[in-house]
């Protein structure tokens, strides 16, 4: 969805931007054809191959930094940044994350168990499958992977890793499609799990709903901020944090305390037209785009920072 994101964003040829995400830079293109000789993007990944496929972009006007996005304040002031015009975040894993099996993202490709976005850091997900309690694992695979069968699988696991500890994805999807035993047509049983424990690894969910509020006071007054997200749970949190800031008078608490309707909070964003989805073509080239959902808003010239 490049270029309904980058229409998204409005971009304004001498503004400021912040691509949240490099990946293999798509967007960031994008964006740079339409800014102009005085513009400015600054992207962010925390994967290392994204780094480096990001060295190839030799343009003046562009700058990238090895960190999360939940770190983009430090790295905007380090930049001597104090707002931009507009930010993107394109959620989840990159389809060259999935396709190199070294990566351990995908059950399709056997390969070490690791599913880290940043190799340099962190826990891989064989260790923690290797050591997390049993029910720590029931409760991850339910929360982010929707699993009507998180426990049963859980179980599994505890009881194989006592035989032999995992290393491979190959080890945890053959265990899985044991444990779950069919799954309705196009779907491999492993697909929950797998996308439970990369969340958990990378602690996406909590990265997304931690820098949220962060991005209101970053934008300048009519900035927009761009999100696709690929899961109905990132997309949950993406939504509910726009209608909080579109109607932040909608607080039942504050129905309960006698305040003049002027005195109740003001919008600090405003939604730009509808979710948009990936349309047929994108879909038949990309049928990993088929789940991508697409919300842009714009702050309003209210600036309480309120989130």
């Amino acid at each position: 969805m490049v270029e309904e994101a980058v229409e998204g964003l409005n971009v304004q040829r001498a503004g400021i931007y912040l691509d949240a995400t490099f990946g293999r830079g798509g967007h960031a293109r994008a964006i740079l054809q339409r800014l102009g000789a005085n513009g400015r993007l600054l992207a962010l990944d925390r994967d290392p191959d994204a780094i480096a496929a990001a060295r190839e972009i030799t343009d003046p006007r562009f700058a990238i930094r090895h960190a999360p996005f939940s770190a983009m304040l430090d790295v905007l002031a380090a930049e001597g940044i104090a707002n931009v015009d507009g930010m993107l975040f394109d959620l989840g894993v990159s389809t060259p994350q999935i396709d190199t099996a070294s990566r351990g993202f995908s059950f399709r490709h056997d390969g070490p168990l690791d599913m880290r976005m940043d190799t340099t850091r962190g826990m891989t997900a064989a260790q923690w499958l290797n050591n997390a309690e049993e029910t720590e694992i029931s409760e991850v695979i339910d929360a982010y992977g929707e699993e009507r069968f998180a426990k049963r699988i859980a179980r599994a696991i505890v009881a194989a890793r006592a035989e032999q500890p995992f290393t491979t994805t190959r080890q945890l999807g053959v265990l899985v499609a044991k444990a779950v035993g069919t799954r309705e047509p196009g779907q491999d049983p492993a697909t929950r799990t797998f996308q439970a424990v990369r969340i958990h690894v990378n602690q996406e969910l909590a990265e997304l709903k931690g820098v949220l509020p962060r991005t209101i006071p970053l934008l300048k007054t009519r900035g927009r901020i761009a999100v696709i997200s690929f899961h109905s749970l990132e997309d949950r949190i993406v939504k509910q944090f726009f209608q909080r800031n579109e109607r932040p008078g909608d607080n039942p608490a504050l129905a309960r305390l006698p305040i003049r309707e002027r005195d109740l909070p003001k919008p600090l964003l405003r939604r730009i037209g509808r979710a948009i989805k990936p349309g047929a073509v994108e879909v038949t080239r990309n049928p990993r785009a088929r789940s991508a959902v697409l919300r842009v808003a714009e702050r309003t010239e209210f600036s309480a920072a309120r989130t």
